[in-house]
């Protein structure tokens, strides 16, 4: 059974985001095989909302052109249990509160198991409500992860301290999006995690787009996560995006491993 830990073990761990349904399911699915096969270590799968709170206007306008063309949340779960057959690393559903709830938390997580997902992204979650959720999904078999933002360092090590999976380290404040330069002071993020709790590995998220910027950014951290750089070649090249996502991914990765030299 393939767990999150797996993908950390083959040195610093590159994660895409793909918003589900962006053109559509099957070039979703082309995507996320392409991207396993270039060098992505876990795969974060969006389920569209309509309100995305979070994001930028790039995975907001995906979120839009994915329900505009009728995608559905069951769709989108036997989309991933079709992926599961062939793609052996971790994935793990990203979404919002309101997704979960108005399809019954219960039902969800049985859902998500039974298509062989191994967690959950929920970014409006905030870490004194994780309790709402957390025992649902572990009793399916399923991380809640945790985010933390620049924030303060007893707040950090709160929530590193009660961790699943791994942590997402939220590179600055504000909505996803490409950055030209990140200024936060990762490193210091890290290491309060690190001492909180040893054994959760963290990866970095929001405005990296370059390899120099996952390069940088893997030295502070476990992993480095991008979404708004991946959806803006699903956005230009739509249904023939698969190609230029695979090549994306392996300069990403590549990037990143420069930070183990």
């Amino acid at each position: 059974m393939t767990e999150i830990r797996d993908a950390f073990q083959n040195g610093k761990a590159f994660i895409p985001f793909i918003t589900c349904g962006d053109p559509d399911l099957e070039t979703t699915k082309r995507v996320v095989k392409a991207a396993a096969e270039n060098g992505a270590d876990l795969i974060e799968l969006g389920i569209p909302f309509s309100d995305p709170t979070a994001e930028g206007p790039v995975i907001q306008e995906a979120n839009l052109r994915a329900l505009q063309g009728g995608v559905t949340t069951d769709k989108i779960f036997n989309m991933a249990e079709e992926l599961r057959k062939e793609v052996t690393i971790p994935m793990v559903f990203m979404t919002y509160a309101n997704v979960v709830y108005s399809y019954g938390a219960e039902e969800f997580a049985l859902r998500a198991e039974k298509a062989g997902m191994n967690g959950i992204i929920l970014p409006d979650v905030p870490y004194e409500e994780h309790e709402e959720f957390a025992p649902v999904f572990r009793r399916h078999n399923m991380a809640l992860i945790s985010m933390i933002a620049p924030t303060s360092h007893d707040r950090i090590r709160m929530i590193a301290s009660r961790a699943e999976g791994f942590i997402y380290v939220v590179s600055s404040l504000g909505v996803t999006g490409v950055r030209t330069n990140i200024t936060t002071d990762i490193g210091a993020m890290t290491a309060l995690v690190r001492e909180a709790n040893p054994e959760i590995p963290c990866a970095i998220g929001f405005g990296i787009a370059t390899p120099e910027q996952a390069e940088e950014m893997a030295k502070s951290a476990d992993g480095v996560i991008v979404g708004s750089a991946i959806i803006k070649l699903l956005a230009k090249y739509g249904r023939e995006a698969a190609p230029y996502i695979a090549s994306y991914v392996r300069s990403m990765k590549e990037g990143a491993m420069r930070a183990e030299a």
